[in-house]
């Protein structure tokens, strides 16, 4: 067993001439929650897939839990526990039926074993109150915990989130996000996929994947101030017309819109000035203009205009 619950090495996965993983590195430690963000068709789901087994790389080297991945998938599959946002459940089922199924799919265990962790699950998920309900019946975020306490129903310590929270409102995610906080804190390391930016501020670190290969790896802090410039937030009445204008002003490194705002990262604080005269010329006077610290979605985008730039 290695001291890091994942090492990738060099990982690469091509499918005909498309590279959909190419050559990435990096580790997880144990009871590490780690991000791995990027835009679809950006190699998350695919990397994913290699670390449990399911897809075998092309080349470079993967360890999960001490077993390598290529040679002993099945000995992976056995000592993870994986959730995506289409839950595995049983509609017709239980709450209770769906965690006494799966405890006695990746456990031999006593039946009055069985017993015992199912209601340490329901406990911990706190759906004790509707254990006899019928999952088809239950909302979002509670399919969701049931999902989560099937998933870790065997005790693994390593656990992969495929885009886990998609589809939940707000409070629940924040509610579920507390959940994986408790079972990092038992020492169990988890992978987290997510496209809400503001979950990724709950990882210890973040990798950043744009065409298959790693962009940034860092803490979610050292990935925000690592943005280049000065980051101004532009208060308008339209931000789309207002980006057209300032894309191509050899003072800004980048826009984007944010909601109703505009984000406008430039080079140095004094050209804001500039930048509030270019708006008036163009008939798009501003209605405030404030220096910001950086956003993990301010971060991204930058950094995947950088990277469209290199590859030009």
């Amino acid at each position: 067993m290695t001291e890091n619950t994942i090492e990738v090495k060099n990982l690469v996965k091509t499918f005909g001439k498309f590279r959909a993983v190419d050559d990435i590195s990096f580790y997880i430690p144990q009871g590490e929650i780690f991000g791995l963000l990027g835009p679809n068709g950006a190699g998350k789901t695919t990397t994913i897939r290699m670390l449990i087994g399911l897809l075998r790389p092309d080349s470079g080297s993967a360890h999960v839990l001490g077993f390598d991945v290529r040679k002993k998938p099945e000995e992976v599959k056995k000592r993870i526990g994986y959730m995506s946002q289409k839950f595995s459940l049983y509609n017709d089922l239980t709450v209770r039926e769906n965690l006494d199924f799966y405890a006695a799919i990746y456990n031999n265990m006593p039946f009055r074993q069985r017993r015992e962790r199912v209601d340490e699950m329901l406990e911990m998920v706190e759906l004790g109150h509707i254990q006899r309900s019928q999952t088809r019946s239950l909302s979002g975020a509670w399919r969701q915990r049931l999902a989560l306490a099937c998933a870790i129903i065997h005790r693994p310590k390593m656990l992969f989130l495929d885009e886990a929270t998609a589809g939940v409102d707000p409070v629940a995610r924040r509610q579920f996000w507390d959940l994986i906080y408790r079972l990092a804190s038992e020492g169990i390391s988890v992978l987290a996929t997510t496209h809400y930016m503001d979950e990724a501020d709950y990882c210890n670190t973040i990798a950043m994947m744009y065409q298959g290969r790693l962009i940034s790896l860092a803490s979610p802090d050292t990935i925000k101030e690592s943005l280049p410039g000065t980051l101004l937030q532009i208060d308008l009445g339209d931000p789309l017309e207002a980006q057209k204008v300032l894309i191509n002003d050899p003072r800004v490194l980048n826009v984007s819109i944010q909601g109703m705002q505009l984000h406008v990262t430039v080079k140095k604080e004094s050209d804001i000035n500039a930048i509030q005269r270019l708006l008036n010329k163009a008939n798009l006077p501003p209605n405030t203009i404030e220096i910001i610290q950086p956003s993990l979605e301010d971060a991204f985008t930058s950094l995947v205009s950088q990277q469209r730039v290199l590859d030009q």
